[in-house]
Parts: structure tokens; C-alpha cells; sequence
């Protein structure tokens, strides 16, 4: 007996796991100091996509979205959230987006969502590891450089040393003139009382009337 044994052989093609896949790349620290950052989102791409949205998106679950780019081969549009300042460029194999007007409190880690919307299938990159943007306070500064305002400072606290000396050295020299004033008026002769009375100067003789009185029987 005669066994025979058919092995069929199914040839099955496998998967390119590449296929149809998005990956996105991002510097992991971005520190802002003049209150305007610049985050770029590099992917790569090998699906037969026409149309793409990217978007930057906000938070550790990515909860908010800050601003959108949306592209095809004939125009690209971008928006962005009121809360932000935000606008999105498309070069190649990157979106960029520029943020503006950033504050400390939106300080944060910032993600780039990438998806391929048309012909389907429909995909999307996984989460990267995203961006921290840290954005510090930037100190008021004087309008005044600060070299003036020491120069001034100097100069008109040297001018307050002089008037208060001159103050001084003149208020001593016009006591000390008081006081000599006040000797000279005390050294003057005085009018006795009852002669302030009569309508004769103190030098005038006293008239003996006895002598007038011996004509008299």
C-alpha cells in the first residue's frame, strides 16, 4: 500500500510592520527666557497618506490641545486655542511650531500628535516622549542704565553735604552777630525815670528860686 502524503505548501506574505506607521522624534528640554519657544516635531512617514493634522498638545495626558496644523499637496491651514499664541509650519519631514507671549505658568510638557486622515487607513503616531518647555520670568529693568542712577545718587547727596555745611557756618556767624548786637545795647546810658517825665534834657541846671523870692517885703 502505497501512502502518500500531499504537503501544500501556503505561501503567506508578512506584514511590514513599518507599513502605514508614524514616528515623531522631539528635543526632550526647552528652556524660554524671552517668553517665545520654538518646538519642532521631526516624523517619519511611509504610508501612501495625502492628507495630515499635527497638533501640539499640552499636559502629561495630552488633554489640551494648544494648536493645529492641518496640510494636503494644494494648502495647509493652522489654528491655535485663544489661550495660546501658537502657529504651525509644515517643511518636509517636521512641523514646526512657534509659541509666542509664553508664560510661567504655562510651563509644562508639550506633545506632537501626527495623524494621517486620507485615503484610509487611518493612522497616528504613538506618544513620544515630548518636549518640557520651562519657561522663566524675565526681570523688569529700569529704563535708566543702573551706572546713572549711582552717578546721581552721588552727586546729589554731595550737593545735600555742601547746603547743609554752608546752613550751618551761616547760622553760627549770624548768632555770633546777635550776640555782639545785644552787648552794644546793653552798654548805652539810660534816662532815669523822672527825667523821661519832665521836657528838659538831663544837662540842663537847676534853677535856685530862693533867690528870686528876697525882692519881696
Amino acid at each position: 500500500m502505497f501512502l502518500g502524503i500531499l504537503v501544500v505548501f501556503c505561501f503567506i506574505p508578512s506584514a511590514d510592520v513599518t507599513e502605514n506607521k508614524i514616528l515623531v522624534s522631539q528635543h526632550p528640554f526647552l528652556t524660554v527666557a524671552n517668553k517665545t519657544a520654538t518646538l519642532v516635531c521631526n516624523y517619519t512617514y511611509n504610508g501612501t497618506g495625502k492628507e495630515f493634522r499635527a497638533s501640539l498638545r499640552k499636559g502629561t495626558d495630552s488633554a489640551v490641545e494648544v494648536c493645529f496644523i492641518s496640510w494636503n499637496t494644494n494648502k495647509t491651514i493652522s489654528n491655535s486655542t485663544k489661550k495660546f499664541n501658537c502657529q504651525g509650519h509644515h517643511d518636509k519631514d517636521k512641523v514646526i511650531f512657534n509659541l509666542w507671549n509664553l508664560s510661567a505658568s504655562q510651563t509644562d510638557i508639550y506633545f506632537c500628535k501626527i495623524e494621517a486622515m486620507y485615503p484610509p487607513p487611518y493612522v497616528y503616531n504613538e506618544k513620544s516622549n515630548g518636549t518640557v518647555i520651562h519657561v522663566t520670568e524675565t526681570p523688569i529693568q529700569s529704563p535708566i542704565p543702573l551706572w546713572i542712577m549711582v552717578a546721581v545718587t552721588g552727586v546729589l547727596g554731595f550737593y545735600s553735604i555742601i547746603v547743609t555745611a554752608v546752613f550751618i557756618i551761616y547760622w553760627q556767624k549770624s548768632k555770633k552777630r546777635m550776640y555782639h548786637q545785644s552787648d552794644y545795647m546793653n552798654m548805652t546810658p539810660r534816662h532815669p525815670p523822672y527825667q523821661k517825665k519832665k521836657g528838659y534834657p538831663s544837662y540842663a541846671p537847676t534853677r535856685d528860686y530862693t533867690a528870686y523870692r528876697s525882692w519881696q517885703p
